[in-house]
């Protein structure tokens, strides 16, 4: 029996046992869910987008605490790590975006308490006291501000009240792991209340470097959260949201996988000529020979006003948002105990945003119309320290080194990226009769992106460890200069029809838009340096949805269902050549559907389940020849391609089973979530393929009648299953100067892991 099935069949009887359990207390998971999607406040079944949403005692009930465990229950909804611990994506409906290049925005928007989030790299926070999640699928751009082409995350963190409390959550797990999670709160005076939030996670990294013994992959993670709310009237209120993280982790640990130039195909045993003749044919992907230390360090911070004022059937929101977010990360990109070559990425951005909405309401529509404004600043590089001679990268190059027993070589491409954009949009409900309701929308926005770049050959110090670190400047390559200027438009036209108050049925027409944007290579070729890679256009998207949401069995059931068809323009399409990320312009078509089915089948006896369909195409991708003598030669060719990161077929569940027990409830969960096959390059091959796989987790969990005390064991990859979450085919690059092995990199998701968490509550 193969592993996939030795999952599916540990699973069944997991759930068949549950299945079996006697009715005793009610379940805990089927709830009114009330979300803000459409910036106004409504019970998720009676809005006609494909929503997944978790309020808070859900997210507790559930035992959730990072945002992989949230994706892992909405179909057709993953997490995708371009380079490990250090940065985090969403993929919604086959629509993600893998570069790891720290400029890049990504087609599927996260927010936080309305907030958008521009950097991918600041977008791997610590979860903690929220008050619900909510991922809404499909192009969002009438009603939220930025890129939300493929969809949107929106966390919503509690909000102070004058009612003191609070919580405090510690994790105890293996590798070392502490995660502590608090908050307290309630009134400073009669119109004043405050709450603090914080959070940290330590454990000591679940990677093995077999050359000295250390851990890595590790977690060391901090973030902080206050919280002022003044209201000096009933109808006007005023909330200060001041917050700050940190991450100092060792990160960047990809497994060695000797393979073969051109196609990638793995050869275990065979030595790398160009690593020393390296070889890694141990099987163990959770360890490996490295002879450089990495490290993701990264500082964020930000201040939010948020000011709402309710006048007659009226709320005006303005919404002020200043953050900053610098991050320095470098990795031993060989994976080998050759010091051969360390890629690095700097990041220093400024961002301001400023919203101001109007709401109304009458007796037969709801409308919002509003403005948007955006500054972003980017001040980042990205590049390469080179300490080997196998040969030397500069003599490649034809420059010559600079003392090269004292020093290292490398490449540095600094860049800086200015972006400032408005917008005005604005969205009305209104009810044709008691039962059909229409939807339109609109926004026109202003945008304009300036881009400075060079490609430089460097010299650092023989002990330099970042790309932060002094540098010398011994040749420049290419320099650009680079502008877009563009107007885009978004709009939606939707139907509702509601025949009773259990069912509702929609359909509509989203046109969604995402910016264009500059790419920033680092190796040198004047291939690459021109207009035609260097930026690209925006995208374009006609979204076609139809659907329904059925509630049943007295409430106890929900089903809801939704089919789409995506025609893109301008299609931005991710892709890896050589050791460079690029997003070039294409066409794509997508069609799929989801499907979620929550209920209370029994008194005590919760069932989740989910299933995605995903089917991508991408059309008239540029054909590309590239010649870097002695780097690369790749051919990406002009054919039907598929997306990175949309499996076909995603189906994921849940089972949870809570009785009277022990002066209090217990519960035991399990859940699970299928993949099937998954390419990581738009040109796929054998390295970057990804097999059909299946994670499981399981927990028990104790509560005591007053909601005041709470324990939980789990175990996450139940089966300890072993699956890529990133793969690159660089073997045309390590070990291509004359001979055939080369190398991948693979990335894993985590191993096995149990844990204990104590919960109280005040």
């Amino acid at each position: 029996m193969n592993v996939l099935n030795r999952n599916r069949f540990a699973l069944s009887l997991t759930l068949l046992g549950l299945l079996m359990a006697p009715m005793i207390v009610a379940g805990a998971v089927l709830e009114e869910i009330i979300v803000t999607a459409q910036k106004r406040e409504q019970n998720v079944q009676d809005v006609g987008i494909a929503i997944t949403a978790f309020n808070r005692d859900q997210l507790i009930a559930l035992g959730f605490t990072n945002a992989q465990e949230i994706t892992a229950l909405a179909p057709n909804v993953s997490t995708v790590q371009p380079n490990g611990e250090a940065n985090y994506a969403i993929a919604i409906r086959g629509v993600a975006n893998s570069d790891f290049t720290s400029n890049v925005e990504s087609p599927i928007a996260v927010y936080v308490d309305e907030v958008y989030i521009s950097q991918m790299s600041g977008a791997g926070f610590l979860m903690f006291d929220l008050e619900r999640v909510e991922i809404l699928r499909g192009p969002q751009g009438t009603l939220f501000g930025r890129n939300a082409t493929g969809g949107l995350a929106h966390y919503i963190s509690v909000k102070p009240s004058h009612e003191y409390g609070g919580f405090g959550d510690v994790t105890f797990g293996e590798h070392k792991q502490i995660k502590f999670k608090g908050a307290v709160g309630g009134g400073i005076s009669e119109n004043l209340a405050a709450r603090l939030s914080i959070a940290t996670h330590q454990n000591e990294g679940y990677v093995t470097n077999r050359l000295s013994g250390e851990k890595l992959n590790n977690a060391n993670d901090f973030a902080a959260r206050v919280q002022l709310l003044w209201t000096p009237s009933d109808d006007v209120e005023f909330l200060l949201n001041a917050r700050s993280a940190s991450q100092d982790i060792r990160t960047g640990f990809f497994e060695y996988v000797s393979a073969l130039f051109p196609n990638g195909i793995p050869t275990p045993g065979q030595p790398n000529p160009d690593l020393g003749g390296y070889v890694d044919n141990d099987g163990d992907v959770f360890a490996g020979d490295y002879d450089f230390i990495g490290h993701n360090k990264l500082e964020s911070s930000g201040v939010t006003g948020t000011l709402t004022w309710e006048f007659e059937n009226y709320t005006f929101t303005s919404i002020s948002d200043v953050q900053s977010l610098k991050r320095d990360y470098i990795e031993d990109t060989d994976s080998s105990p050759a010091d051969y070559w360390n890629f690095y990425l700097t990041t220093d951005t400024e961002q301001f945003s400023q919203e101001l909405r109007l709401n109304g309401e009458t007796a037969r529509m709801n409308w919002t119309t509003g403005l948007y404004y955006f500054d972003l600043d980017i001040n980042d590089s990205n590049g390469a320290i080179q300490r080997g001679w196998f040969p030397n990268l500069l003599d490649l190059l034809g420059v010559p080194a600079v003392d090269p027993l004292r020093s290292a070589n490398g490449l540095d491409s600094p860049y800086t990226i200015t972006t400032e954009s408005w917008s005005i949009f604005g969205q009305s409900e209104f009810s044709l009769t008691d039962k059909w309701s229409a939807i339109a929308g609109f926004r026109w926005t202003e945008e304009e992106r300036k881009n400075i770049y060079a490609n430089n050959a460097v010299t650092f110090s023989d002990i330099a460890q970042s790309g932060t670190d002094p540098k010398s400047i011994v040749a420049t390559f290419a320099v650009y200069e680079g502008i877009l200027d563009d107007g885009t438009w978004s709009a939606k036209l939707g139907l509702d029809y509601r025949p009773n108050d259990d069912l509702l049925l929609y359909a509509s027409w989203n046109r969604g838009t995402k910016s264009g944007g500059f790419n920033a290579p680092f190796l040198p070729t004047d291939t690459f340096v021109i207009d035609d890679f260097m930026k690209y256009d925006p995208e374009a998207l006609d979204a076609y949805e139809a659907g329904f949401k059925w509630s049943f069995m007295d409430g106890r059931a929900r089903l809801n269902v939704s089919a789409y068809y995506y025609d893109y323009a301008n299609y931005q399409a991710f892709t890896f050549i050589g050791l460079d990320t690029f997003t070039l312009n294409a066409d794509a078509e997508n069609t799929g559907f989801e499907a979620e089915f929550q209920a209370s089948l029994y008194e005590g006896l919760d069932l989740l389940l989910g299933v995605g369909y995903i089917d991508v195409k991408v059309t008239n991708v540029p054909g590309i020849t590239v010649d870097v003598p002695g780097v690369v030669t790749a051919i990406l060719p002009g054919e039907t391609l598929t997306s990175v990161q949309s499996p076909k077929w995603n189906v994921n569940g849940l089972v949870r089973y809570e009785w009277s027990a022990l002066k209090g409830r217990v519960a035991i969960q399990a859940d699970f979530q299928y993949r099937s096959e998954t390419f990581m390059s738009l040109v796929p091959g054998p390295s970057t393929t990804q097999d059909g796989y299946a994670v499981s987790n399981a927990a028990l969990s104790w509560t005591d009648n007053d909601d005041r005390w709470g324990a939980r064991v789990f175990v996450s990859n139940l089966t300890n299953e072993k699956y890529v979450v990133q793969a690159f085919d660089i073997s045309g690059t390590f070990g291509n100067g004359g001979f055939l092995v080369g190398m991948n990199e693979e990335y894993y998701g985590r191993p096995r892991w149990y844990g204990l968490s104590v919960r109280y509550n005040w």
